[in-house]
């Protein structure tokens, strides 16, 4: 039988390429809901070619213009993000593959979960606000976590089969960003345009500049913590320029499994949708000889503090994390509108780590509020 998804974020990168993935499997997979912020034309054209049984367009004033051009279709049209998260509860969705931007998948994640729903989780916020209660959320409703990033799905794949033996320590590796290898004072003057160019993958705008800063890989750290159930000593980031080994894990006897493939985020998007199954494909194949060196490199905390910020706010626990996403969400905008340097994003986030009231034990209400208060603070600090 087919598989419903739920894509929520279908005007994104990794939202059209999950598109991509379900046409070439048109047998495997249906499009049942698709969601999207502002991009109302791009929603209408992928309603209209994939049919799906409803739509959300989370911005009010463009409600009009997307159920105008969909009623005659027979397509449902909601607006508003709590839409959002009625819609993902529905009975007749088998898969939700949350790829909203940032803090906004949070509570979709959670209506999704608590309705039991397989969750192909593209949006590493999720976990990195609230890692805690979503895994606890998970175990008590049986809802299962796959993940889309392609380092997660990469210890994802070499766990498979290795349920009974222990896990020593994983490596997530990292492109190095389009500023690798430069030292603090080389920072200081970089543009949003040379930010906005990364050497390997192509994503949109916000993950792009959190890979110039690293502060990605400081998110995915926080993730794996949770998705894998680690300690922080097990969790360790290597620069590897090529993006080939898209990350590894080493086991308590020393061996070490690695995933391999050329940078396509279709792979790890297939495979979340069809496990257990690895689904025939026409991606472009790996060639060994065109990769006759793979390098790798420790990452630079110093000049790229963001890292060493994502480690400490995950040792502090709590909200902290929470408080570092909100943070850095502001910081990244303010930077993408020429408000602040580069170097500054990491001053800004490291300001409201110190500044925002620690909660040992939050509850779902502490991280809202966790949220809403310091992304005041950032706008303040600004």
């Amino acid at each position: 039988m087919k598989k419903n998804i739920a894509i929520l974020g279908s005007t994104g990168s990794i939202g059209i390429q999950t598109l991509e993935v379900i046409k070439v499997h048109a047998d495997l997979f249906n499009v049942e809901v698709l969601t999207a912020n502002n991009n109302s034309s791009l929603l209408i054209s992928q309603a209209k070619k994939f049919k799906p049984n409803a739509v959300v367009i989370v911005n009010e004033q463009k409600y009009t213009e997307v159920n105008n051009a969909l009623k005659i279709l027979g397509i449902k049209v909601f607006t508003g993000a709590e839409s959002i998260d009625q819609i993902v509860t529905s009975d007749e969705i088998d898969v939700v593959l949350t790829a909203l931007v940032g803090y906004s998948g949070l509570k979709p994640t959670i209506s999704a979960i608590k309705s039991g729903k397989k969750i192909a989780l593209a949006n590493k916020e999720t976990l990195v606000v609230a890692g805690e209660l979503i895994t606890r959320l998970c175990a008590k409703h049986k809802s299962l976590l796959y993940p889309v990033d392609s380092e997660h799905s990469a210890i994802f794949q070499c766990l498979v089969g290795e349920e009974k033996n222990q896990i020593e320590k994983i490596y997530l590796t990292a492109s190095g960003g389009p500023f690798r290898g430069r030292k603090i004072e080389d920072l200081r003057l970089v543009t949003k345009k040379q930010a906005l160019k990364h050497p390997n993958w192509v994503m949109g705008a916000k993950i792009t500049i959190d890979s110039a800063t690293l502060m990605n890989k400081g998110l995915e750290v926080i993730e794996a913590k949770w998705l894998f159930n680690l300690q922080k000593n097990q969790i360790d980031v290597v620069v590897h320029p090529q993006s080939v080994i898209h990350s590894a894990v080493q086991f308590e006897d020393g061996s070490i499994k690695a995933q391999m493939g050329i940078p396509d985020m279709k792979l790890p998007i297939q495979y979340a949708l069809g496990f257990p199954y690895r689904l025939k494909n026409d991606f472009k194949r790996f060639n060994f000889l065109d990769y006759p060196e793979l390098t790798f490199e420790k990452a630079d905390t110093n000049t790229f503090r963001s890292l060493g910020l994502a480690y400490r706010a995950m040792n502090m626990g709590g909200n902290s994390a929470c408080v570092l996403n909100a943070a850095n969400e502001i910081a990244v905008e303010a930077f993408l509108n020429d408000k602040i340097g580069f170097l500054n994003m990491s001053d800004l986030i490291d300001n409201c780590l110190e500044k925002i009231t620690f909660v040992k034990n939050p509850s779902l209400e502490d991280y809202i509020e966790t949220d809403e208060q310091t992304r005041i603070l950032a706008k303040k600090l600004l």
